[in-house]
Protein backbone atom coordinates (compact mmCIF):
# COMPACT_ATOMS: atom_id res chain seq x y z
CA UNK A 1 0.00 0.00 0.00
CA UNK A 2 1.17 3.36 -0.92
CA UNK A 3 0.88 4.67 2.64
CA UNK A 4 2.82 1.82 4.04
CA UNK A 5 5.58 2.27 1.55
CA UNK A 6 5.56 6.31 2.56
CA UNK A 7 6.25 5.25 6.34
CA UNK A 8 8.99 2.68 5.74
CA UNK A 9 10.71 5.55 3.77
CA UNK A 10 10.08 8.30 6.58
CA UNK A 11 10.01 6.08 10.27
CA UNK A 12 12.51 3.88 11.29
CA UNK A 13 9.64 0.98 12.80
CA UNK A 14 12.67 -1.46 14.73
CA UNK A 15 11.51 0.81 18.62
CA UNK A 16 7.83 0.52 17.38
CA UNK A 17 5.73 -0.64 20.82
CA UNK A 18 2.62 -1.80 19.10
CA UNK A 19 1.55 -3.44 22.69
CA UNK A 20 1.39 0.09 23.58
CA UNK A 21 -1.93 0.25 21.38
CA UNK A 22 -5.35 -0.97 21.49
CA UNK A 23 -5.45 -3.72 18.95
CA UNK A 24 -7.70 -1.53 17.21
CA UNK A 25 -5.60 0.94 16.18
CA UNK A 26 -2.86 -1.62 15.12
CA UNK A 27 -3.86 -2.54 11.92
CA UNK A 28 -3.52 1.12 10.46
CA UNK A 29 -0.36 2.28 12.29
CA UNK A 30 0.77 3.20 8.49
CA UNK A 31 -2.00 4.85 7.42
CA UNK A 32 -2.50 7.02 10.02
CA UNK A 33 0.72 8.33 10.95
CA UNK A 34 1.11 9.02 7.07
CA UNK A 35 -2.36 11.25 7.42
CA UNK A 36 -0.91 12.63 10.33
CA UNK A 37 2.03 13.73 8.86
CA UNK A 38 0.73 14.76 5.77
CA UNK A 39 -1.85 17.13 7.89
CA UNK A 40 0.93 18.54 10.46
CA UNK A 41 3.02 19.59 7.37
CA UNK A 42 -0.24 21.44 5.77
CA UNK A 43 -0.56 23.19 9.03
CA UNK A 44 3.34 24.18 9.48
CA UNK A 45 2.56 25.52 6.05
CA UNK A 46 -0.07 27.81 6.66
CA UNK A 47 2.19 28.51 10.17
CA UNK A 48 4.91 30.06 7.90
CA UNK A 49 3.16 32.70 6.54
CA UNK A 50 0.57 33.20 9.56
CA UNK A 51 4.16 33.86 11.58
CA UNK A 52 4.04 36.10 14.53
CA UNK A 53 7.82 36.73 14.72
CA UNK A 54 7.94 37.61 10.39
CA UNK A 55 5.18 38.18 8.59
CA UNK A 56 3.00 39.67 10.61
CA UNK A 57 4.34 42.24 11.90
CA UNK A 58 5.61 43.15 7.85
CA UNK A 59 2.13 43.38 7.37
CA UNK A 60 1.40 45.34 10.18
CA UNK A 61 3.58 47.78 9.38
CA UNK A 62 2.88 47.89 5.66
CA UNK A 63 -0.77 48.39 6.38
CA UNK A 64 0.14 51.06 8.35
CA UNK A 65 -0.63 50.31 11.75
CA UNK A 66 0.47 51.79 14.63
CA UNK A 67 3.95 50.22 16.57
CA UNK A 68 1.84 49.50 19.65
CA UNK A 69 -0.72 46.84 17.78
CA UNK A 70 2.96 44.92 16.45
CA UNK A 71 4.00 44.65 20.07
CA UNK A 72 0.35 42.66 20.80
CA UNK A 73 1.17 40.32 17.95
CA UNK A 74 3.16 37.51 19.76
CA UNK A 75 1.46 37.65 23.08
CA UNK A 76 -1.79 37.17 21.40
CA UNK A 77 -0.12 34.18 19.39
CA UNK A 78 1.04 32.73 22.20
CA UNK A 79 -0.96 33.32 25.20
CA UNK A 80 -3.92 32.08 23.58
CA UNK A 81 -3.04 29.09 22.04
CA UNK A 82 -2.44 28.35 25.47
CA UNK A 83 -4.39 30.38 28.56
CA UNK A 84 -7.63 28.18 27.27
CA UNK A 85 -5.87 24.87 27.35
CA UNK A 86 -7.13 24.12 31.48
CA UNK A 87 -10.67 25.31 30.19
CA UNK A 88 -10.68 22.94 27.37
CA UNK A 89 -9.31 20.07 28.92
CA UNK A 90 -11.87 18.49 31.02
CA UNK A 91 -14.70 19.16 27.58
CA UNK A 92 -12.10 16.93 25.31
CA UNK A 93 -11.30 14.44 28.40
CA UNK A 94 -15.67 13.86 27.36
CA UNK A 95 -14.73 13.16 23.95
CA UNK A 96 -14.31 9.31 23.06
CA UNK A 97 -13.23 10.08 19.41
CA UNK A 98 -11.23 13.09 19.69
CA UNK A 99 -9.86 14.03 16.14
CA UNK A 100 -12.87 16.08 15.30
CA UNK A 101 -11.56 18.14 17.69
CA UNK A 102 -8.31 19.00 16.19
CA UNK A 103 -10.85 19.20 12.82
CA UNK A 104 -12.49 21.66 14.31
CA UNK A 105 -9.19 23.53 15.44
CA UNK A 106 -7.87 23.15 11.84
CA UNK A 107 -11.05 24.82 10.49
CA UNK A 108 -10.76 27.37 12.89
CA UNK A 109 -7.29 28.89 12.21
CA UNK A 110 -8.53 28.49 8.22
CA UNK A 111 -11.27 30.77 9.13
CA UNK A 112 -9.08 33.06 10.58
CA UNK A 113 -6.07 33.30 7.96
CA UNK A 114 -8.84 33.79 5.28
CA UNK A 115 -9.96 36.93 7.28
CA UNK A 116 -6.49 38.19 7.56
CA UNK A 117 -6.20 37.52 4.36
CA UNK A 118 -9.46 39.80 3.71
CA UNK A 119 -8.23 42.90 6.31
CA UNK A 120 -4.64 42.77 4.25
CA UNK A 121 -6.65 42.93 0.78
CA UNK A 122 -9.38 45.70 1.65
CA UNK A 123 -8.08 47.65 5.03
CA UNK A 124 -5.46 49.79 6.55
CA UNK A 125 -3.83 52.48 9.88
CA UNK A 126 -5.73 51.25 12.95
CA UNK A 127 -8.48 48.94 11.08
CA UNK A 128 -6.36 46.62 9.58
CA UNK A 129 -4.49 46.45 12.93
CA UNK A 130 -7.39 45.93 15.14
CA UNK A 131 -8.62 43.27 12.19
CA UNK A 132 -5.48 41.67 12.31
CA UNK A 133 -5.44 41.08 15.85
CA UNK A 134 -9.30 39.94 16.03
CA UNK A 135 -8.48 37.52 13.40
CA UNK A 136 -5.26 36.57 15.10
CA UNK A 137 -6.92 36.18 18.39
CA UNK A 138 -9.74 33.73 16.72
CA UNK A 139 -6.63 31.50 15.13
CA UNK A 140 -4.62 31.19 18.57
CA UNK A 141 -7.89 30.30 20.03
CA UNK A 142 -8.68 27.67 18.00
CA UNK A 143 -5.03 26.67 17.97
CA UNK A 144 -5.34 25.11 21.08
CA UNK A 145 -7.87 22.98 20.14
CA UNK A 146 -5.63 21.24 18.06
CA UNK A 147 -3.06 21.18 20.30
CA UNK A 148 -4.56 19.51 23.16
CA UNK A 149 -6.40 17.03 20.60
CA UNK A 150 -3.24 16.23 18.70
CA UNK A 151 -0.93 14.57 21.70
CA UNK A 152 -3.97 12.26 22.08
CA UNK A 153 -4.54 11.26 18.53
CA UNK A 154 -0.72 10.42 18.30
CA UNK A 155 -1.20 8.51 21.38
CA UNK A 156 -4.11 6.59 20.53
CA UNK A 157 -2.79 5.40 16.83
CA UNK A 158 0.68 5.16 16.47
CA UNK A 159 3.10 3.31 19.14
CA UNK A 160 5.37 4.31 21.42
CA UNK A 161 8.68 4.38 20.01
CA UNK A 162 8.03 6.22 16.72
CA UNK A 163 5.67 9.02 17.99
CA UNK A 164 8.93 11.44 18.46
CA UNK A 165 9.64 10.49 14.37
CA UNK A 166 6.40 11.65 13.64
CA UNK A 167 7.14 15.22 15.37
CA UNK A 168 10.48 15.57 13.89
CA UNK A 169 8.93 14.96 9.83
CA UNK A 170 6.83 17.73 10.71
CA UNK A 171 9.58 20.25 12.46
CA UNK A 172 11.88 19.48 8.96
CA UNK A 173 8.89 20.09 7.03
CA UNK A 174 8.40 23.35 8.37
CA UNK A 175 12.01 24.32 7.82
CA UNK A 176 11.89 23.06 4.19
CA UNK A 177 8.24 25.53 3.90
CA UNK A 178 10.00 28.50 5.63
CA UNK A 179 13.20 27.94 3.06
CA UNK A 180 11.48 28.07 0.51
CA UNK A 181 9.37 30.32 1.00
CA UNK A 182 11.47 32.93 1.64
CA UNK A 183 13.63 32.33 -0.97
CA UNK A 184 10.63 32.49 -3.07
CA UNK A 185 9.44 35.90 -1.64
CA UNK A 186 13.39 37.21 -1.78
CA UNK A 187 13.86 36.19 -5.92
CA UNK A 188 10.60 36.84 -7.21
CA UNK A 189 9.33 39.06 -4.87
CA UNK A 190 11.01 42.04 -4.98
CA UNK A 191 10.74 46.01 -3.71
CA UNK A 192 7.52 46.72 -5.80
CA UNK A 193 5.05 44.30 -4.68
CA UNK A 194 2.02 45.27 -2.34
CA UNK A 195 0.34 43.47 0.44
CA UNK A 196 -1.91 41.81 -2.27
CA UNK A 197 0.74 39.01 -2.64
CA UNK A 198 1.03 38.50 1.05
CA UNK A 199 -3.43 38.95 0.97
CA UNK A 200 -2.65 35.98 -1.66
CA UNK A 201 -0.73 34.07 0.55
CA UNK A 202 -2.69 33.82 3.62
CA UNK A 203 -5.53 32.92 1.43
CA UNK A 204 -3.35 30.16 0.32
CA UNK A 205 -2.58 29.34 4.12
CA UNK A 206 -6.22 29.09 4.50
CA UNK A 207 -6.66 26.59 2.12
CA UNK A 208 -4.23 24.69 3.37
CA UNK A 209 -5.88 24.27 6.87
CA UNK A 210 -9.28 23.35 4.88
CA UNK A 211 -7.04 20.57 3.22
CA UNK A 212 -5.29 19.22 6.67
CA UNK A 213 -8.50 19.08 8.19
CA UNK A 214 -10.26 16.97 5.42
CA UNK A 215 -6.80 14.47 5.83
CA UNK A 216 -6.85 14.46 9.16
CA UNK A 217 -10.42 13.42 9.21
CA UNK A 218 -9.80 10.05 7.59
CA UNK A 219 -7.45 9.56 10.48
CA UNK A 220 -9.44 5.68 11.96
CA UNK A 221 -9.15 6.34 15.88
CA UNK A 222 -10.09 3.92 17.81
CA UNK A 223 -13.25 5.00 20.24
CA UNK A 224 -12.45 4.83 23.92
CA UNK A 225 -14.10 4.54 27.08
CA UNK A 226 -14.22 7.85 29.04
CA UNK A 227 -13.71 7.92 33.00
CA UNK A 228 -16.19 10.31 34.31
CA UNK A 229 -14.67 14.02 35.81
CA UNK A 230 -14.63 14.00 39.69
CA UNK A 231 -16.93 16.67 40.88
CA UNK A 232 -15.06 17.27 44.51
CA UNK A 233 -11.90 18.23 45.55
CA UNK A 234 -9.60 21.61 44.84
CA UNK A 235 -10.17 23.20 41.50
CA UNK A 236 -7.50 23.40 39.11
CA UNK A 237 -6.73 27.12 40.41
CA UNK A 238 -6.31 26.44 43.68
CA UNK A 239 -3.97 23.39 42.79
CA UNK A 240 -1.92 25.58 40.58
CA UNK A 241 -2.09 28.38 43.48
CA UNK A 242 -0.70 25.86 46.00
CA UNK A 243 1.86 25.05 43.59
CA UNK A 244 3.23 28.00 43.39
CA UNK A 245 3.74 28.76 47.00
CA UNK A 246 4.90 25.13 47.95
CA UNK A 247 7.67 24.50 45.36
CA UNK A 248 10.17 26.95 45.31
CA UNK A 249 11.94 25.32 42.37
CA UNK A 250 9.19 25.79 40.24
CA UNK A 251 8.42 28.91 41.07
CA UNK A 252 11.92 29.96 40.03
CA UNK A 253 11.53 28.22 36.91
CA UNK A 254 8.59 30.32 36.27
CA UNK A 255 10.07 33.60 36.84
CA UNK A 256 13.31 32.36 34.61
CA UNK A 257 10.82 31.26 31.64
CA UNK A 258 9.14 34.33 32.12
CA UNK A 259 11.63 36.65 31.55
CA UNK A 260 12.99 33.97 28.67
CA UNK A 261 10.09 35.74 26.62
CA UNK A 262 13.02 37.95 25.37
CA UNK A 263 13.86 35.53 22.67
CA UNK A 264 10.17 35.33 21.91
CA UNK A 265 9.11 39.32 21.76
CA UNK A 266 12.12 41.06 20.49
CA UNK A 267 12.08 39.45 16.85
CA UNK A 268 9.09 41.60 15.76
CA UNK A 269 10.69 44.42 16.88
CA UNK A 270 13.63 44.02 14.83
CA UNK A 271 11.83 43.27 11.99
CA UNK A 272 9.88 46.35 12.59
CA UNK A 273 13.04 48.27 12.55
CA UNK A 274 14.18 46.64 9.84
CA UNK A 275 11.37 47.85 7.38
CA UNK A 276 12.55 51.66 9.00
CA UNK A 277 15.44 51.37 7.52
CA UNK A 278 13.87 50.97 4.22
CA UNK A 279 13.43 46.99 3.70
CA UNK A 280 9.95 47.26 3.46
CA UNK A 281 9.46 44.71 0.21
CA UNK A 282 8.38 41.53 0.03
CA UNK A 283 12.40 40.58 -1.07
CA UNK A 284 13.51 41.68 2.54
CA UNK A 285 10.48 39.64 4.05
CA UNK A 286 11.80 36.16 2.44
CA UNK A 287 15.59 37.22 3.99
CA UNK A 288 13.76 37.17 7.43
CA UNK A 289 11.70 33.68 6.37
CA UNK A 290 14.28 32.31 5.37
CA UNK A 291 16.67 33.00 8.93
CA UNK A 292 13.32 31.25 10.67
CA UNK A 293 13.79 27.84 8.00
CA UNK A 294 17.73 28.21 9.04
CA UNK A 295 17.28 28.77 12.43
CA UNK A 296 15.35 25.50 13.04
CA UNK A 297 17.46 23.20 10.95
CA UNK A 298 20.44 24.26 12.73
CA UNK A 299 19.41 24.95 16.46
CA UNK A 300 17.28 21.51 16.84
CA UNK A 301 20.55 19.06 16.87
CA UNK A 302 22.76 21.61 18.09
CA UNK A 303 20.72 22.94 21.26
CA UNK A 304 19.08 19.53 21.66
CA UNK A 305 22.61 18.35 22.78
CA UNK A 306 23.14 21.04 25.10
CA UNK A 307 19.68 20.67 27.25
CA UNK A 308 20.89 17.10 27.63
CA UNK A 309 24.36 18.50 29.45
CA UNK A 310 22.60 20.91 31.12
CA UNK A 311 19.30 22.81 30.16
CA UNK A 312 20.01 25.49 33.09
CA UNK A 313 23.00 26.48 31.77
CA UNK A 314 21.70 26.76 28.30
CA UNK A 315 18.55 29.12 29.90
CA UNK A 316 21.56 31.46 31.26
CA UNK A 317 23.21 31.19 28.29
CA UNK A 318 19.94 32.13 25.85
CA UNK A 319 19.20 34.58 28.53
CA UNK A 320 22.57 36.81 27.86
CA UNK A 321 22.80 36.07 24.16
CA UNK A 322 19.69 37.46 23.48
CA UNK A 323 20.37 40.42 25.87
CA UNK A 324 24.04 40.67 23.51
CA UNK A 325 22.17 40.36 20.50
CA UNK A 326 19.88 43.00 21.42
CA UNK A 327 22.69 45.87 22.17
CA UNK A 328 24.75 44.75 19.44
CA UNK A 329 21.95 45.31 17.01
CA UNK A 330 21.09 48.76 18.90
CA UNK A 331 24.68 49.65 18.58
CA UNK A 332 24.55 49.00 14.56
CA UNK A 333 21.72 50.79 14.28
CA UNK A 334 22.89 54.35 15.76
CA UNK A 335 26.19 53.50 13.76
CA UNK A 336 25.99 56.05 10.11
CA UNK A 337 28.17 52.97 8.38
CA UNK A 338 25.42 50.23 9.23
CA UNK A 339 22.63 51.80 9.87
CA UNK A 340 21.26 51.21 6.68
CA UNK A 341 22.87 47.77 5.55
CA UNK A 342 20.48 45.32 4.18
CA UNK A 343 21.31 42.94 6.19
CA UNK A 344 21.90 43.90 9.81
CA UNK A 345 17.72 43.03 10.67
CA UNK A 346 17.80 39.69 9.50
CA UNK A 347 21.20 38.71 10.42
CA UNK A 348 19.77 39.83 14.21
CA UNK A 349 17.00 38.17 13.81
CA UNK A 350 18.40 34.90 13.04
CA UNK A 351 20.80 34.96 15.62
CA UNK A 352 17.73 36.05 17.62
CA UNK A 353 15.57 32.74 16.48
CA UNK A 354 18.60 30.59 16.74
CA UNK A 355 19.05 31.55 20.60
CA UNK A 356 14.57 31.48 20.56
CA UNK A 357 15.28 27.41 19.34
CA UNK A 358 17.57 27.04 22.46
CA UNK A 359 15.72 28.60 25.14
CA UNK A 360 12.50 26.70 24.17
CA UNK A 361 14.40 23.35 24.20
CA UNK A 362 16.29 24.21 27.47
CA UNK A 363 12.91 25.07 28.94
CA UNK A 364 11.23 22.01 27.87
CA UNK A 365 14.39 20.28 28.83
CA UNK A 366 14.30 21.19 32.28
CA UNK A 367 10.43 20.96 33.58
CA UNK A 368 10.58 17.17 32.04
CA UNK A 369 13.57 16.65 34.13
CA UNK A 370 12.62 18.02 37.29
CA UNK A 371 9.59 16.17 37.30
CA UNK A 372 7.83 12.85 36.82
CA UNK A 373 4.47 11.15 36.18
CA UNK A 374 1.43 13.56 36.73
CA UNK A 375 3.83 16.25 39.04
CA UNK A 376 5.19 16.97 35.63
CA UNK A 377 1.90 17.13 33.91
CA UNK A 378 0.60 19.67 36.44
CA UNK A 379 3.94 21.65 35.73
CA UNK A 380 3.39 22.06 32.52
CA UNK A 381 -0.22 23.03 32.65
CA UNK A 382 0.45 25.62 35.60
CA UNK A 383 3.48 27.02 33.56
CA UNK A 384 1.72 27.15 30.45
CA UNK A 385 -1.19 29.02 32.23
CA UNK A 386 0.74 31.59 34.28
CA UNK A 387 2.89 32.20 31.22
CA UNK A 388 -0.39 33.15 28.92
CA UNK A 389 -0.95 35.71 31.62
CA UNK A 390 2.78 37.17 31.78
CA UNK A 391 2.40 37.32 27.45
CA UNK A 392 -0.12 39.39 27.62
CA UNK A 393 1.31 41.90 30.59
CA UNK A 394 4.77 41.88 28.81
CA UNK A 395 2.96 42.61 25.48
CA UNK A 396 1.30 45.57 27.00
CA UNK A 397 4.12 47.10 28.39
CA UNK A 398 6.32 46.81 25.47
CA UNK A 399 3.40 48.58 23.36
CA UNK A 400 3.53 51.76 25.45
CA UNK A 401 6.97 51.93 24.87
CA UNK A 402 6.47 51.02 21.25
CA UNK A 403 4.58 53.97 21.18
CA UNK A 404 8.21 56.26 21.50
CA UNK A 405 9.94 53.59 18.88
CA UNK A 406 11.16 49.69 19.01
CA UNK A 407 14.43 50.75 20.44
CA UNK A 408 12.82 51.53 23.87
CA UNK A 409 11.31 48.33 23.80
CA UNK A 410 14.11 45.92 22.88
CA UNK A 411 16.01 47.70 25.84
CA UNK A 412 13.83 46.67 28.43
CA UNK A 413 13.88 43.03 26.52
CA UNK A 414 17.45 42.78 26.83
CA UNK A 415 17.17 44.18 30.57
CA UNK A 416 14.72 41.34 31.21
CA UNK A 417 17.39 38.89 29.54
CA UNK A 418 19.98 39.87 32.18
CA UNK A 419 17.49 39.12 34.69
CA UNK A 420 16.62 35.82 33.34
CA UNK A 421 20.30 34.70 33.48
CA UNK A 422 20.66 36.02 37.45
CA UNK A 423 17.23 33.96 38.00
CA UNK A 424 18.42 31.20 36.68
CA UNK A 425 21.58 31.18 38.13
CA UNK A 426 19.63 30.33 41.29
CA UNK A 427 18.09 27.54 39.75
CA UNK A 428 19.43 23.90 40.74
CA UNK A 429 21.03 21.51 38.39
CA UNK A 430 17.99 19.11 36.99
CA UNK A 431 19.83 15.96 38.01
CA UNK A 432 20.31 17.24 41.61
CA UNK A 433 16.59 18.33 41.63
Amino acid sequence: MPSQRIFSKLIHEDDADLDSLSKEARPYVAGNAVRQMAAQALQSTGDQVVNAKTVLPWLLNALGAPGAFVAFVVPIREAGSMLPQAAWAPRVRRQRIRKWVWVAGATGQGLAAAAMALVAATAEGVVAGIGVLAALAVFALARSLSSIASKDVLGRTVPKGVRGQIKGVSTVASAVVALTLGLALRVWGGDNLGVGVLAALLGGAAIAWGVAAAIYATVREPAEDVEPEAEDGPSWATQAWELWKADAVFRKFVIARALLLVTALSPPFVVGVGIAQGASGLGSLGLFIMAQGVAGIIGGPLFGRLADVSSRRLMIGASLASSAIIVAFLGFVALPATSEAFWLAPATYLLLALVHVGARLARKTYVVDIAEGDQRTQYVAVANTLMGVLLLAAGAITAALAALGSAYALLLLAALGVAGAIVGRSLPEAGRV
